[in-house]
């Protein structure tokens, strides 16, 4: 399929090899970094102890009020960056992941902790599924696989490619600013600063990027993976404000190799902001350990932050594993279907 970006001229973001991150002050880390964490991260170093096991509320989800909803404005949250959000009547799922591991192989490489909070065959019938990057904990070639070609896949350039090896052959790819109107919702491609790459001689071949998606009464704000940068302001400026935010709280620690990628807490916070949202829902956390912070740590921070800059509490939505929430009433009426 034809990619809208071949409609464009290469912008700042675009190099021979690839893509970049154009922003001012953004460092990149490389190889040598990696090994550098991995070899202190055999030590203590300071860093917090984690428990050999994590207690994960879970929701009983068997998909059913799901698969009836044509009107609700809602938000189920899977794991990790797996969100299934339904707005205009279409069912629309974020970086889906549904398999054991976030790995090449399915025999090694980080675990779930928990498993998805709604199983694959209780899904309602997808129509998009928006992909931010092709790192594997958000490109998932198995479930993908299982999906098929009845959704349309959004995906930033040049992951396509990897989407037709696979037998995926329904998807647009976009550059950051682009946008496809698809059954009465606008879907944006709107930057971030993080990198890709799926082996070690492929970085950032491949584009990586966020996604507002714009109805006439309601509008949402999928942020990807991403560090802290300028980008989010000018997202808020041209898009904002956003009923729901869905952004990365984990996978942040140490904080002098994961902060020109990963958010961290506090900067989340400030990301609801900059893009003027209200509701946060936090996502990349919860579910496989990828970083030197506990996975129970990051919601705790997130909710000091927010009260440290006295925001409603009420607005941060801490949701279990297959947990689904109707955005309805200002914002802040909430009603939790009972799992059956």
């Amino acid at each position: 399929m034809s990619s809208l970006a071949d409609t464009i001229a290469p912008q700042s973001h675009h190099t021979e090899a690839g893509f970049r991150n154009p922003f001012p002050g953004f460092k990149e880390t490389r190889l040598a970094d990696f090994f550098k964490w991995k070899l202190f991260a055999s030590m203590k170093n300071g860093k917090p102890q984690k428990p050999r096991k994590y207690h994960f509320e879970f929701l009983a989800n068997d998909g059913e009020y799901l698969r009836q909803n044509r009107t609700d404005f809602t938000v189920t949250w899977i794991g990790h960056s797996t969100l299934l959000v339904q707005m205009n009547g279409l069912n629309i799922l974020t970086d889906p992941i549904w398999s054991e591991r976030c790995s090449p192989v399915p025999f090694a490489g980080p675990k779930r902790f928990v498993k998805p909070g709604l199983a694959l065959e209780d899904l309602p019938d997808i129509d998009v599924v928006i992909i931010s990057h092709d790192h594997y904990d958000h490109l998932d070639r198995p479930t993908l696989k299982k999906l098929g070609n009845k959704p349309l896949y959004l995906v930033p350039c040049e992951v396509g490619k990897k989407l037709q090896k696979w037998g995926v052959r329904n998807y647009i790819e976009l550059d950051w600013w682009q946008s496809v109107q698809h059954n009465g919702l606008e879907f944006v491609c709107t930057p971030a600063q993080h990198f890709s790459g799926r082996t070690p001689t492929d970085r950032n071949k491949t584009l990586w990027c966020s996604w507002v998606v714009k109805g006439e009464k309601n509008n949402f704000y999928f942020a990807g993976d991403s560090g802290y940068f300028p980008g989010f302001k000018e997202i808020g400026r041209r898009y904002g404000p956003f009923d729901v935010t869905a952004i990365p709280i984990g996978s942040y620690m140490p904080r002098w190799f994961m902060s020109p990628i990963h958010l961290d807490p506090g900067e989340a916070v400030q990301v609801l902001q900059d893009v003027k949202g209200t509701v946060f829902i936090p996502i990349h956390w919860g579910t496989f350990d990828l970083a030197d912070e506990p996975l129970d740590m990051p919601p705790k921070e997130l909710l000091q932050k927010a009260e440290e800059r006295n925001l409603p509490r009420q607005n941060f939505w801490i949701l279990r594993h297959g947990e689904t929430r109707i955005v309805a009433g200002g914002h802040h009426q909430v009603h939790v279907p009972p799992p059956k």
